[in-house]
């Protein structure tokens, strides 16, 4: 794209395109995930699925954790086969359609929606960014800015959806209307997933119709440079794809048969053991490597321990949509000055605190320059301040163990802690991941920050699945203890990890 495009806010007009296209994927995604834990622990005379928190809370973190997994082979084929408008405009078709198939009143109905928008999102969320990097030419200047204003699009969505969703899905007013329509109001679940599903929509219809804004960006696959490299990895799809739908077609002919029984927690296993499994081996086979200088093995070892850092911090942060939606549900009180809300709107705070905070963060950190804290200590800080924000619920919990609801305050200060934690760590860790990356495998470092985020998301669902097996400030503190300790010793060894690396610093 030409630098004198300057058609939205001083920057190309595509930017405008993917901003909306994204802000209504975000829209969809937060806005089910929102209420999804409540639709699957409520009775079935209230129109939910009535399982208990420990099997929903598997389904959540497989759910969750499956949706940052599938970005690395979504990656994977846009980079080789499909290229990136096509990977977007695909992934986006599949998430309306997971969605819409979320609003039919079906268990078959809502595992088959969840499969198809983890492969949705595994093509979408991964390649919509590589084409707003696209837009620019390497030394523009407005690069950073314009993955700023994508990042609020981003934002602007995850405190919609919630808020939209929520209200569909929760409120005793909208319950209300369909039941005067003649409608059963328990159909209220439905009508929320489909409202995630017209969002999308409304997304993918905007970027077809301005696809011409966005010029030839990720028009072609990057990785097939030849006509013969092309074909190789056409077949390679292929044959991967094929072999993966002939596993899906016996495994439910076996399920349809009575064969094999498929359970929640199976699924639940089968995802931890393919976590275990992929995480061994792509590090197996990155540490086994011989052609490293002793720098990159160096800086390969701090990739590996902002990995794990990553896993834990998203282990504890991603239990906002688990744990801390069933306190908001139990035993908080959903009122704030005499307004009464729906429990899933407290998921549209993070957010808000985002939109709010992040650009002082940015300022902060320009106006100490050399002076601000090195990744490592940021790391720390988020680690530290995201268990510190399970231990503000401690006594709240204690509270409500004597009797009572809490007052909503209090998790409005544990979301806004754990936005300053995550202000700290996450874009710091996907620009260390840029800059620590030996060049010839930035991609695959990418894929390190998506399986960090996944391996967290599934244990966030593991820690939930004790909501009603302990005493609930027992959790609460269980919980924040491991992010603390991690930041730590994060804090202890910074100054060795800044050594290890040298000018990424």
């Amino acid at each position: 794209m030409h630098a004198a495009d300057r058609a939205f806010f001083g920057h190309p007009r595509g930017l405008s395109t993917l901003f909306f296209t994204e802000m209504w994927e975000r829209f969809s995604y937060y806005g089910m995930r929102g209420f999804l834990i409540f639709y699957m622990t409520a009775a079935a005379t209230a129109g939910g699925m009535g399982l208990d928190v420990a099997t929903a809370a598997a389904i959540y973190g497989t759910y969750t954790s499956m949706v940052y997994l599938m970005s690395v082979p979504g990656g994977w084929l846009a980079d080789r086969v499909l290229g990136q408008r096509k990977a977007v405009l695909y992934g986006g078709i599949l998430i309306a359609a997971g969605h819409y198939t979320l609003a039919v009143p079906s268990a078959s109905a809502f595992y088959i929606g969840l499969v198809i928008i983890v492969l949705g999102t595994g093509l979408l969320k991964p390649n919509i960014s590589v084409i707003v990097g696209q837009l620019y030419t390497p030394r523009d200047i407005r690069r950073d800015a314009g993955f700023s204003i994508f990042y609020m699009g981003i934002n602007l969505g995850a405190f919609l959806g919630p808020l939209i969703t929520g209200f569909l899905a929760q409120d005793p007013r909208f319950r209300a209307l369909i039941a005067g329509w003649g409608m059963d109001p328990n159909a209220a679940w439905h009508w929320a997933f489909g409202a995630a599903g017209v969002g999308m929509t409304l997304g993918l219809l905007q970027y077809v119709f301005a696809g011409r804004s966005l010029g030839t960006a990720g028009v072609a696959p990057g990785g097939a440079t030849t006509p013969a490299l092309a074909a190789k990895f056409k077949r390679q799809a292929l044959l991967w794809g094929g072999a993966l739908t002939v596993v899906l077609i016996v495994v439910g002919l076996l399920a349809a048969a009575g064969i094999v029984t498929i359970l929640p927690t199976t699924i639940r296993n089968l995802a931890g053991y393919s976590l275990i499994v992929i995480t061994i081996a792509f590090f197996a086979v990155l540490f086994l490597d011989r052609s490293w200088t002793s720098e990159e093995r160096g800086r390969l070892w701090i990739i590996f321990v902002f990995f794990v850092c990553a896993a834990i911090f998203w282990s504890v942060f991603e239990q906002a949509g688990s744990t801390l939606n069933l306190f908001a549900d139990r035993s908080t009180r959903n009122e704030l000055l005499g307004f009464q809300f729906p429990s899933s709107w407290f998921q549209a705070l993070n957010a808000l605190f985002i939109i709010a905070f992040a650009p002082l963060f940015a300022w902060l950190w320009v106006a100490l320059g050399q002076r601000q804290p090195s990744a490592p200590t940021k790391f720390a800080f988020g680690l530290i301040g995201v268990g510190i924000g399970f231990m503000i619920l401690v006594p709240a919990a204690a509270s409500v163990a004597s009797g009572g609801l809490v007052s909503p305050l209090w998790l409005m200060a544990v979301y806004l802690t754990h936005t300053f934690a995550e202000l700290c760590l996450s874009p710091v860790g996907l620009s260390s991941m840029t800059k620590l990356a030996p060049p010839r495998v930035v991609g695959s470092m990418m894929g390190v920050w998506f399986l960090g985020a996944s391996v967290g998301n599934f244990l966030a669902g593991q820690m939930a699945s004790f909501y009603e097996k302990m005493p609930l400030e027992s959790l609460l503190g269980a919980v924040s203890v491991l992010p603390v300790v991690a930041g730590i010793v994060m804090l202890i060894f910074s100054k060795r990890f800044n050594r290890m690396m040298s000018d990424a610093k």
